[in-house]
């Protein structure tokens, strides 16, 4: 099943099915007026909201065109947006450029910061930002789960989930080092995010979902031009179970909260070998290319994001179909002054 929610409707917006191809939508006042309301009935609604889903599908119920640029993130807000580290080989690169050293017990236990969930911009919203902090983009898969109990096991957490998203986590680069130096994480560093415009529900992917994680590459463009494809089903240390089981050690997670994967990232010889110009998978982040470059070439070449500059987030099914829909985000300076 897929859903999104449509920026018309107050904060939270309005809750619409959208068909398999991405083509149709309708909004489902009586079932559910908000992706939040579902949340909290998930047991009560998820089955009226299927009978929708099909009928879409199979022509029964016409709807309404689908446009994608008039959707919200799935969840404009909601009580808990955590982020972990799923791929090790992306903290092990990007601490590899600050000189810090991967202590032993992040292989075992995840890394995971509390972002900002009080109001995310939309699959298409600019992202405001000086050029001096050092913009950058980070393609991730999300999950979005029900009631989790403190203490869930990996079992528990993995029937929580009730929902898949990918999201562009942006991350002001230049402002990060001073942040962890003070030892209280992330905070200024870590604006809102961008979330895919459609959620599924983890049947959706069909074979691609396996342990609670989705074996499908993540696309990513910068100003048109593919950039990376890593696999996100692969070199993945924790699955979307242990996450939320690491989250929920010692708190309840309420519906409707958002767990990250952190950036899909695959294992990479050296820049020149596995770039995408040279048959690679290439990143899902500015900074992985970067510390790459620094090592091989002495510094970095590649700049952080400039006004204008635009990426464009996506994952594909084996037929070729977005499942997602499309994040593009621009970057803005300007409006800062």
């Amino acid at each position: 099943m897929k859903l999104a929610t449509l920026k018309q409707g107050g904060r939270d917006g309005t809750l619409v099915v959208v068909s398999r191809d991405l083509s149709r939508c309708r909004a489902v006042p009586a079932i559910a007026r908000t992706m939040l309301a579902a949340m909290d009935d998930w047991a009560t609604v998820e089955p009226q909201l299927r009978q929708v889903y099909e009928a879409l599908n199979s022509g029964a119920l016409e709807g309404e065109p689908f446009d994608q640029a008039a959707c919200h993130s799935p969840l404009p807000r909601t009580w808990q947006w955590a982020d972990g580290s799923a791929y090790i080989n992306h903290v092990e690169l990007v601490r590899r450029a600050r000189n810090a050293e991967v202590p032993a017990s992040f292989y075992t236990d995840p890394l995971m910061y509390q972002g900002c969930s009080d109001g995310f911009i939309a699959p298409t919203d600019k992202v405001v930002a000086r050029e001096e902090w050092g913009i950058d983009f980070e393609a991730e898969v999300t999950v979005v789960t029900g009631d989790v109990p403190m203490g869930a096991t990996p079992e528990q957490a993995a029937k929580a989930i009730r929902l898949v998203m990918l999201v562009n986590d942006v991350s002001l680069r230049n402002l990060i080092p001073a942040e962890l130096a003070k030892g209280f994480g992330f905070f200024q560093s870590k604006p809102a995010s961008a979330f895919s415009p459609v959620a599924v529900t983890p049947d959706e992917l069909g074979d691609a979902w396996q342990n609670t994680t989705v074996k499908l590459p993540l696309v990513v463009h910068l100003n048109d031009q593919l950039f990376g494809k890593p696999n996100a089903g692969v070199d993945v240390t924790f699955n979307f179970a242990q996450l939320i089981a690491h989250v929920a050690k010692t708190r309840t997670l309420c519906a409707g909260s958002i767990i990250g994967s952190g950036t899909v990232s695959n294992k990479q010889g050296s820049l020149w070998g596995s770039s995408i110009a040279n048959g690679g998978v290439g990143y899902c982040c500015l900074a992985e290319v970067r510390t790459y470059e620094t090592i091989e070439q002495g510094k970095p070449v590649t700049p952080f994001m400039r006004h204008g500059d635009k990426v464009r987030i996506e994952m594909f099914n084996a037929q070729g179909e977005n499942i997602f829909g499309t994040i593009q985000n621009t970057v803005d300076s300007h409006s800062l002054g």
